[in-house]
């Protein structure tokens, strides 16, 4: 069944049915202010850090029919009483007669239709802005006049997120509401009573109300044994224009709309916003928005950011599904992962235990280089700024306290309190910045290591290249008694925690390829000595995985503390590991027969019709030794499931060996707009990448969970457009390197690459997955397949002909 359609002309996924199987989201603004909208209206919206400046109350484990955080209800007055509408189905479950939500690029439309009305909602945080609006307009559809009211509602929370639901006595005690009229709007303002003098919470809009109220009580009535779903005090004329000075509050205005005759139409704006200080510091910023001129100038503006964004990669290839997720959504869901981390969605709760992730941000940079270098670079900054004087970072970090933490490693005391992949993910992250732009002074500055003592100034500040080599030296410090990688707590797989002295083969991997990384960069900048150093430490790595982690068929994944492997033939759970295969591929120290032979058994054993397994078979049972990947049951998560994360890098490992039917095979299995058509097995948004699915050794195969927020984004653009397709930036250029199904009779690229547009065209005459035969660059034979920089040129044509 089918809850909805893609219209790529819009740049919208549309969704028909209000009852998708879970809720669908969206995001709107970013973390200085926005959240996410549900696709029937309720949104969870903050300021600055979902944990610490909580806005609005949205409960992710209550039912879906629940009333969660902001909606509206319409109602028309009939001779017998009122008639209650919610016209985005909740939380009043009204039977429609039209239902559309529009997922946009930064903007939700709701579209709905029902006794006569038609509502029109446009929910959108504007760019630079700390106001969520909702431009809302109501037209009569049918033959006669009717009588109508609007009532916006929001529900509030306290900021500290996780106090709300820890903290029945104190939490109500310190919530207040006032009331104030700015002119003839009303403006209610909600805060703790400790920052009554330094910030509040408004709701108003740009029309006169009749009454208000900010009691949940009152509103609800009796007590509240009247429910979000028909509030008792909706069946009275006015609202009770109660002052909360206790208890939970909302936010309601009551809207006379009056009297629309068939075919007339009414238009409200509402604004939910934080102001600093006394709120009368924000009654410019209110009048700004009650003006729809206003309001449909940001819309603009953001449809204008949103348009230069995705101009710097488009991409024509023979399979629509992989041109809508590559020219649209998968983009899209790149710089919400980049501004989120994993901090704030329907599945991550924003409370405190995660703040934004080292190993999670670092990833994230990478899908969002070809549109907004400057806004990696600033990331790639604050994160160089939670790296531990001694080369390791700090797990994760508030972004309003900017106090880090060891993240789930301080659960166990008798583990490693550090994880031994964080810092390496830095050096990839910088080195694809800097082929990107060319930006080699950002090497040069200085920025502080986290002091624990005192987080907020650091210590030591060291030039980036400094950061970038204390990393390395830090792994080269802590191997094991293979020469491999100490396992730290834990390595990119969260959940094997190992004790002490365990290895990693995915760290020792990822090492590998950061060596690499890093004496490539050296020696573009001339400094070969320094990179021969380096290319030491790669072949020292290289020998002690090659001769210490090969199993006879694939290669291994940890040895434990005593020495003994997992991910070897020899494990009764656990003998066969995605990352273990696809990784001395990508690193480069695999030799080419064991690099095939391994991703054959990748192939033959983790292959699904809805994509990659992470390892096989599931562990079926608890065991401490193991930790937390055996608190699954088989194929869920980390245990012998369909990890969406690891799947890019099959496919890149698949692509660096050549065979490009099977990389675009496992980009297909896990391409979210594929299973459009399979909703109610799959359940998650079919427009963005979740971060897992259920595998073959669950009963519920197929079904996925953990959307938006996932590395799953930035690894499959990258996977597909710079492995598949082949578009690499390089430092001195850009290296055009498909590998592509050879059915393929090529695709075009456009891309936008240091101050130049590249409108790349690839010819597959002779139906090879890989090799380039020629290249021509505005009709000039290339020597290579290498485009060099050329930035007297504001556009080129590139031909390319793929053959033996």
């Amino acid at each position: 069944m089918q809850y909805g359609y893609f219209d790529a002309q819009a740049r919208e996924y549309v969704i028909t049915d209000p009852r998708t199987p879970v809720k669908w989201i969206n995001y709107i603004g970013t973390r200085a202010f926005g959240g996410f909208v549900d696709h029937t209206g309720g949104a969870l919206i903050c300021r600055d850090d979902p944990a610490l400046n909580r806005i609005t109350k949205y409960v992710q484990q209550m039912p879906a029919s629940d009333f969660k955080g902001e909606t509206t209800y319409l109602r028309i007055y009939r001779p017998q009483g009122y008639q209650l509408l919610s016209p985005w189905f909740v939380p009043g479950l009204t039977e429609l007669e039209r239902f559309e939500c529009h997922v946009g690029l930064g903007y939700t439309r709701l579209v709905s239709e029902c006794a006569g009305l038609r509502a029109d909602m446009t929910v959108f945080v504007p760019r630079g802005a700390r106001v969520e609006l909702r431009s809302l307009t109501v037209t009569n559809i049918g033959a006669e006049p009717l009588i109508v009211d609007a009532i916006p509602l929001v529900e509030f929370t306290h900021p500290d997120a996780l106090q709300q639901f820890t903290n029945a006595d104190w939490i109500p005690q310190t919530m207040q509401a006032r009331a104030v009229q700015e002119g003839e709007f009303t403006v209610l303002l909600e805060y703790p009573f400790m920052w009554r003098d330094l910030r509040c919470n408004y709701l108003t809009s740009n029309s006169p109300a009749s009454s208000y109220e900010t009691d949940r009580a009152h509103f609800l009535g009796a007590h509240e044994y009247g429910s979000f779903a028909h509030p008792l005090s909706l069946d009275e004329a006015e609202l009770g224009c109660h002052q909360a000075e206790r208890g939970n509050l909302i936010g309601a205005l009551l809207h006379p709309l009056g009297e629309l005759a068939p075919g007339e139409s009414r238009w409200l704006i509402t604004q939910l916003g934080q102001a600093d200080g006394n709120w009368q510091a924000s009654r410019k910023d209110m009048a700004r928005w009650r003006d729809p001129e206003q309001v449909a100038a940001a819309l603009a503006e953001l449809a204008d950011f949103w348009e230069a964004y995705l101009a710097a990669q488009q991409v024509q290839t023979p399979d629509e599904d992989m041109n809508l997720m590559l020219n649209l959504f998968n983009p899209r869901q790149c710089h919400v992962t980049k501004t989120w981390s994993r901090y704030l969605s329907y599945y991550q709760l924003g409370m405190g235990a995660r703040g934004i992730g080292m190993r999670d941000s670092a990833q994230d940079v990478l899908g969002v280089l070809p549109s907004v270098p400057q806004e990696g670079a600033e990331q790639l900054r604050l994160l160089l700024r939670y790296q531990l004087p001694s080369g390791a970072c700090m797990h994760q970090f508030n972004p309003l306290s900017g106090v880090a933490n060891a993240g789930d490693s301080l659960e166990m005391e008798d583990r490693p309190h550090y994880y031994s992949d964080d810092h390496l993910w830095l050096i990839l992250a910088v080195a694809a910045y800097l082929k990107e732009c060319g930006d080699f002074a950002l090497l040069e500055e200085a920025v502080p290591f986290y002091d624990t003592q005192q987080p907020e100034q650091g210590c030591d500040a060291q030039r980036v290249r400094e950061h970038l080599a204390r990393g390395l030296a830090f792994t080269k410090a802590h191997l094991g008694r293979h020469g491999l990688p100490l396992l730290g707590f834990a390595d990119w797989n969260d959940t094997v925690n190992l004790p002490a002295e365990a290895e990693s083969l995915f760290t020792a991997n990822l090492y590998g390829l950061a060596l690499r990384e890093f004496a490539d960069l050296l020696t573009y900048l001339g400094n070969v000595a320094a990179a021969r150093t380096y290319r030491v430490d790669y072949a020292a790595m290289q020998a002690s995985v090659e001769a210490k982690a090969w199993d006879g068929n694939w290669y291994l994944r940890y040895f434990d503390e005593s020495g003994r492997p997992l991910g070897s033939a020899q494990n009764e759970y656990g003998k066969l590991y995605l990352n273990g295969q696809s990784w001395p591929v990508i690193s480069g120290f695999a030799a080419p027969q064991r690099a095939r032979k391994a991703m054959d058994a990748v192939y033959e054993k983790l292959n699904t019709r809805y994509g990659l397994k992470l390892s096989w078979p599931g562990f079926n049972g608890y065991d401490a030794h193991y930790g937390g990947v055996t608190t699954y049951p088989p194929g869920a998560k980390e245990n012998g499931g369909i990890f969406v994360h690891p799947n890019p890098w099959a496919m890149m490992a698949e692509a660096l060996l050549g065979n490009g039917e099977r990389a675009y095979q496992y980009y297909r299995q896990v391409n979210p707009a594929a299973r459009n058509d399979l909703i109610d097995v799959y359940e998650c948004e079919p427009y963005v990448y979740a971060q897992n699915i259920l595998s073959d050794e669950h009963p519920q195969f197929g079904l996925a969970r953990n959307s938006w927020l996932s590395g799953s984004a930035a690894w499959n653009y990258v996977a597909a457009t710079q492995y598949i397709l082949g578009i690499r930036p390089e430092y001195d250029g850009l290296r055009v390197d498909p590998c592509i199904p050879a059915q393929w009779n090529g695709f075009r690229v456009t891309r936008r690459f240091r101050g130049a547009t590249y409108d790349i065209q690839v010819h597959n005459p002779s139906h090879v997955c890989k090799g380039v035969k020629r290249v021509t660059l505005d009709g000039q034979d290339l020597d290579g397949n290498l485009i060099p920089v050329d930035i007297q040129k504001e556009s080129h044509t590139v031909e390319v002909w793929l053959g033996k």
